[in-house]
């Protein structure tokens, strides 16, 4: 449903201050929809059209009855194309319309400027509509079934991808073949032209060549370096049927769409956040609408125990960091002062607040955002603990209130989503051509049940047994495998 004339006039008005306020994005379209049809795009992940598979009539079905039971409403939604697409609740009023607005133009400078999204495709609505019909081709072919156990198992692995690969190149760089030193070479005995031929046999010289490359090849490494982007490999090197292999490389290339979303949640959100408080308390409310925007912007940002809220976290960080760079609160002489009383009262007029925070949005991800500006100061003035549960009161209780252990936890936390690391590390495991892989332990052992299913995963797409080697927090190693006789483990 196209916008109202109030709604376009709204849209135009908050876009003026958008523009004001400093931000820069591309053109943003607004799309009015009922609850039916928003739930319905939100369980597409915000896409109106997406491959067919059960996962997203379930998520409408989740969404549905928590909306009808009044656990959650979406006030909007905006997706990271060009232009950008959004989507308001018809049953809004018009303070949250208003208000949703702010925040998406907020999104929307997010996604054009952010380094982190500098890779994605920006015509992934088109693109999405095109897996949907190759899906749909497939399906046709090979069957309904056949096929969405397949998407299954892909994925159940599409977090095994390199998040960092815009940046970091992990794989060596092709060099020229330099036959001469590359290429095994059988010496010959030193001869006169006459006894060559009985001195260097040239049957024995052939087969001693022969053994020579195949013992080059033997030693040969493969993959030659750890390979993180574990779709990828499976893509160049599993025996996969065409359509097969079709379906993984959608999978991929949705799940690189989506990671820097994911990279950026509390970035993203938070810069959301600051930008629609500034926008709404500096120009667009009205006296008359206070009250129903305090209440509103104070349930995106309320705190939920148990859980990070990144509206809460990220707005909170970015109001920090104009703060302290207005207050001139940074560098060498700043953390030298050791008087608490004098760093929170220090203030050289610095006035470079505005300037950090669009620096900063443009920069960095999660990982560093909260690395380079969470400070000790910011988790006292925010309370920020730490919890575990006890299991002897069956209740989760504050576990630290240490800066440092927040911090860890924080980053770990976001860290590769809070996924565990894994490289393919030999595709030819004992010379079998089996697939083993190594979980690059930090401090928590890796779940054993949710591996194993990957490993069941991953050897339908391999049709060879897998293997990971993982450590233990008590110490050793266990090595899980699955293959054709289902799965085991031991200690190597």
């Amino acid at each position: 449903m196209t916008l109202s004339a109030e709604m376009l006039a709204l849209q135009k008005e908050i876009e003026e201050y958008a523009r004001e306020f400093g931000l820069s994005y591309p053109p943003v379209h607004f799309e009015m929809l009922d609850y039916r049809l928003i739930n319905q795009v939100a369980a597409y992940d915000g896409f109106p059209a997406r491959y067919p598979h059960w996962r997203f009539g379930m998520e409408y079905v989740r969404l549905s009855k928590s909306y009808a039971y009044g656990l959650h409403r979406i006030y909007e939604m905006v997706i990271n194309t060009e232009p950008c697409y959004a989507y308001l609740l018809a049953s809004n009023m018009p303070i949250d319309q208003k208000l949703v607005m702010a925040h998406v133009y907020g999104h929307a400078d997010f996604f054009k400027n952010n380094l982190w999204f500098a890779h994605t495709n920006r015509k992934m609505l088109d693109e999405m509509a095109n897996h949907a019909g190759r899906v749909r081709r497939h399906v046709e072919r090979h069957g309904q079934e056949v096929v969405e156990d397949f998407i299954d198992a892909c994925l159940s692995l599409d977090n095994l991808i390199d998040i960092q690969a815009a940046g970091i190149r992990r794989r060596p760089l092709l060099e020229p073949a330099d036959e001469e030193d590359k290429t095994p070479t059988v010496r010959k005995l030193r001869a006169k032209d006459y006894m060559d031929p009985f001195i260097n046999p040239p049957e024995f010289l052939a087969a001693q060549q022969r053994l020579l490359q195949a013992e080059q090849e033997q030693q040969k490494h493969f993959p030659a370096e750890p390979e993180r982007d574990a779709l990828l490999f499976l893509l160049e090197h599993a025996p996969l049927e065409n359509w097969q292999r079709d379906v993984l490389d959608i999978v991929r290339e949705e799940a690189y769409y989506f990671a820097p979303q994911a990279q950026t949640k509390i970035m993203n959100e938070g810069w959301a956040s600051y930008v629609h408080t500034h926008l709404m308390t500096e120009r667009a409310l009205l006296p008359s609408e206070l009250i129903d925007y305090a209440d509103h912007h104070s349930g995106t940002v309320a705190i939920q125990p148990g859980h990070i809220n990144p509206y809460k976290i990220g707005l909170e960080l970015y109001r920090n960091i104009e703060d302290r760079w207005n207050r001139g609160a940074f560098g060498p002489e700043y953390e030298a002062c050791e008087d608490v009383q004098a760093r929170r009262t220090w203030d050289t007029l610095a006035g470079l607040g505005r300037a950090k925070v669009f620096e900063v949005r443009r920069i960095y991800n999660d990982v560093g955002f909260i690395d380079e500006f969470l400070t000790e100061e910011f988790c006292r003035e925010q309370q920020l603990f730490t919890f575990e549960y006890n299991q002897t009161t069956e209740e989760y209780e504050i576990a630290s209130r240490e800066f440092q252990d927040i911090k860890r936890r924080l980053l770990f936390q976001l860290t590769n989503f809070g996924h565990p690391l894994i490289d393919i590390v030999d595709a030819n495991y004992e010379n079998r051509g089996e697939l083993f892989l190594v979980h690059r332990y930090e401090g928590i052992d890796l779940d054993v049940p949710y591996a194993q299913d990957t490993l069941k995963n991953l050897y339908t797409l391999w049709t060879r047994p897998v293997h990971i080697e993982t450590e233990l927090e008590e110490g050793g190693k266990l090595l899980l495998s699955h293959g054709p006789n289902g799965s085991s483990k031991h200690t190597p």
